[in-house]
């Protein structure tokens, strides 16, 4: 298990949810998962997010309809 879980929460957010998740992938400390949690994007972040777990194991994506913030807050502690 990581030491560290970041989660992400995205909603359109496509023109800054590259540098943010290439910031967060570049942290010289490594022991850590990333969840992104997509709540219902309306652009094409979902899609991103999938592309990025495929490259790296430590990313963890989930889908969700569109809830808020405190909903995909809540899913992604979960």
């Amino acid at each position: 298990m990581p030491t560290i879980t970041v989660i992400v929460l995205i909603y359109n957010v496509e023109p800054w949810l590259r540098c943010c998740v290439d910031s967060i992938l570049l942290q010289t400390f490594t022991d850590f998962e990333l969840v992104l949690v997509d709540d219902g994007n309306p652009d094409n972040c979902g899609a991103f997010c999938d592309e990025y777990a495929e490259k790296d194991s430590r990313i963890h994506v989930i889908h969700q309809e569109n809830g808020g913030c405190c909903a995909a807050r809540n899913v992604g502690i979960d």
